[in-house]
């Protein structure tokens, strides 16, 4: 099995840049203190890095999924990863900062921060093992939590084609 790809490397390809869906204006560092104290987390640096690159948006066709060692409502070895979320309020576009009402909409444990889904299926940042997130998948209906990495970067250096599986 070759190496990882490196998150520096899929960094600069991360984005379909064919795409304006979800995308909010470009991200601040002023955004980013205001989005943690409103969501009262510290983003993860690598988080706020592929943010910076562009504010959310569909994700680069070869990076969509993400594998699973068990089954999920969604499939029997990944789940899919179309598109991540920016900050911001930008109208018709999804945010980190909806995560409030979405956890409350579905239902959902606190302490996420929602990155991408499309109820009932999120995956999201977890704070509940402390301030350093994992990574995890979350179905309302089912009730499943799912781990999927045990950091966002590692998260990101997992995602794989859609196209790979069966």
């Amino acid at each position: 099995m070759p190496p990882m790809p490196r998150f520096e490397v899929l960094q600069v390809a991360f984005w379909d840049g064919s795409s304006n869906y979800g995308v909010q204006p470009p991200l601040t560092d002023q955004l980013v203190d205001q989005a943690e104290l409103t969501l009262e987390v510290t983003i993860p640096a690598s988080l706020v890095a592929l943010l910076h690159q562009q504010n959310g948006g569909r994700v680069a066709a070869g990076l969509r999924a993400f594998p699973t060692s068990v089954p999920t409502s969604w499939a029997s070895d990944h789940v899919p990863f179309e598109y991540m979320m920016g900050i911001g309020h930008r109208t018709g576009a999804p945010s980190l900062l909806d995560s409030v009402y979405l956890i409350g909409e579905w239902d959902l444990p606190d302490s996420l921060i929602l990155l991408s889904g499309d109820g009932p299926c999120w995956i999201g940042l977890d704070y509940r093992t402390g301030p350093t997130p994992t990574v995890g998948w979350f179905d309302a209906d089912s009730g499943l939590e799912l781990p999927l990495a045990a950091s966002f970067q590692d998260f990101v250096e997992g995602l794989t084609d859609p196209e790979t599986y069966g």
